[in-house]
């Protein structure tokens, strides 16, 4: 199934749920940044919280704040019995620190899945996981590469397939291109986080029955979004971008919130 096909399904399966509960989830998106990336994801989760029928409120606070006004207003969002879920949209201004921030949101109400003490499993790596299991793969005893060691998708996202019992290997920029080579041809599950337009191209050997998921959003020069894969790698399912992982991110995001609501 699509991702967008797939998406759409479990928002329908969300909306019933919402229906049903005496109370409607809320999330709160504060923002202290002027980044027109940082609209386009604010936009896309306002429309699905509202599509699903969660009340979403936007926060929207000068690039300017201080830390310590921007931590006053997480407290105040943490003690307001209202707000079942929580997210500071990053990137924030350089003169805050973000751990302080991730640090500050109470782990019940962090829906980013981002506070170490917090329950929700961190919104990629989630809805990466959700959508394979939906589409039959079979995570135990698997190869899985996970190109990229960041703490928002590499790191995260190999704990999580470590959990669903694959054998993980995780590659980064400083990996040969020799050994990349032969992990990738022995891979069930290839995940790309790394930022790099077409770094996985069809110059790799790939076993037919794998899957490749691009988490990679690249500006081409054609000014189209691109992701970290070629598209059309001869594999078994390749995610798309746009249109694939972005969207999995904020399903999670809304499966995480409805999580915090009931709890």
């Amino acid at each position: 199934m699509e991702v967008k096909e797939y998406v759409k399904l479990r928002k329908e399966e969300l909306r019933q749920e919402v229906l049903a509960m005496p109370h409607t989830p809320k999330l709160i998106i504060i923002q202290a940044n002027d980044n027109p990336a940082s609209d386009a994801y604010i936009r896309g989760k306002l429309k699905d919280s509202a599509e699903i029928g969660f009340v979403g409120v936007l926060d929207k606070r000068d690039p300017s704040i201080s830390e310590e006004e921007l931590l006053k207003v997480v407290k105040q969002y943490n003690e307001d019995p209202s707000v079942d879920g929580l997210i500071v949209q990053l990137p924030l201004p350089k003169h805050i620190s973000e751990e302080a921030i991730k640090m500050a949101i109470d782990p019940k109400k962090d829906v980013d899945g981002f506070h170490p003490l917090g329950d929700f499993i961190p919104c990629t790596p989630k809805g990466i996981v959700n959508y394979l299991s939906h589409e039959g793969f079979e995570f135990t005893g698997k190869n899985a590469v996970v190109v990229g060691r960041s703490n928002i998708v590499g790191k995260p996202m190999a704990k999580l397939l470590l959990a669903k019992n694959c054998n993980v290997t995780q590659l980064h920029s400083k990996t040969s291109r020799e050994d990349m080579e032969f992990y990738i041809a022995h891979a069930d599950l290839i995940v790309v986080a790394v930022g790099r337009l077409a770094l996985i191209d069809k110059s790799f050997k790939y076993k037919p029955d794998a899957y490749v998921v691009d988490v990679g959003m690249n500006r081409g020069d054609d000014g189209k979004l691109h992701g970290d894969c070629e598209p059309g790698l001869p594999v078994a399912l390749q995610t798309p971008v746009p249109g694939g992982v972005g969207l999995l991110t904020r399903l999670a995001l809304m499966e995480n919130l409805l999580e915090a609501t009931k709890k």
